[in-house]
């Protein structure tokens, strides 16, 4: 006596016909989540097709938890990244980080009484974080941009001395590192665009002279004084 134990809408499939629909839907699964791996991963939007709700993300077990599948090996794989203990692989990831931290620290070479190479060093350090979808045809361009204005400040970590103007238009390397002042303002009707040898007061208490009349010109003190 034979006992059914399917369904009547199942299917069997058997011997190398199995073992290619395991294969296909193994690969099926990889090729939907290896896009959101890495440092340049990429993210998903997910629709719910019942309530419309969306859902944007980059992270796999999401992702899979809300896909219907009807592969038996897609179907394991993905019970498996429900089930997984989170914590199992950010244990790892940090036994990696300190054995790193621990090969980083042996290998580094202090450079800062070396005027050429410590600026190299702060180059590649700033050209590394710039690694950007948006800035990566320009990060050299902006890394020594970030180098020179750092230097500039002369061992100070207040990073409130650098200010960046943003104005719409233009390209990207159109930005421009300047010394002294820049008032992002129009200057005053009738009011004189160019001076020369003119006497400038820069002063840190209330002037009458409004601010609004220094619009866009450049100062650049040789010598600054409270007034």
């Amino acid at each position: 006596m034979s006992i059914q134990i399917f369904n009547e809408q199942a299917t069997e499939e058997k011997a190398e016909n199995a073992r290619l629909a395991s294969f296909v839907g193994a690969l099926a699964l990889g090729d939907l989540v290896k896009s959101t791996l890495g440092p340049k991963g990429m993210n998903k939007i997910l629709q719910s097709g019942s309530t419309g709700e969306i859902n944007v993300t980059n992270d796999g077990a999401t992702i899979l938890k809300a896909i219907q599948l009807d592969n038996a090996a897609a179907k394991i794989l993905v019970n498996i990244s429900k089930v997984q203990d989170d914590d199992t692989i950010v244990d790892r990831y940090r036994i990696a980080s300190r054995a790193a931290l621990k090969a980083l620290e042996g290998a580094a070479v202090d450079n800062k009484s070396n005027e050429q190479k410590f600026r190299e060093d702060l180059f590649n350090i700033a050209r590394t974080t710039l690694s950007s979808k948006v800035l990566s045809q320009d990060k050299g361009y902006f890394a020594n941009l970030a180098v020179d204005a750092v230097l500039r400040l002369k061992g100070s970590v207040d990073l409130e001395h650098i200010k960046i103007i943003k104005k719409v238009g233009g390209k990207l390397t159109d930005s421009y590192l300047d010394e002294g002042f820049i008032l992002d303002k129009t200057i005053a009707v009738n009011s004189p665009k160019r001076l020369e040898n003119a006497k400038i007061l820069i002063a840190n208490t209330f002037t009458v002279l409004s601010v609004e009349r220094l619009i866009n010109q450049k100062i650049r003190p040789q010598t600054i004084m409270d007034g």
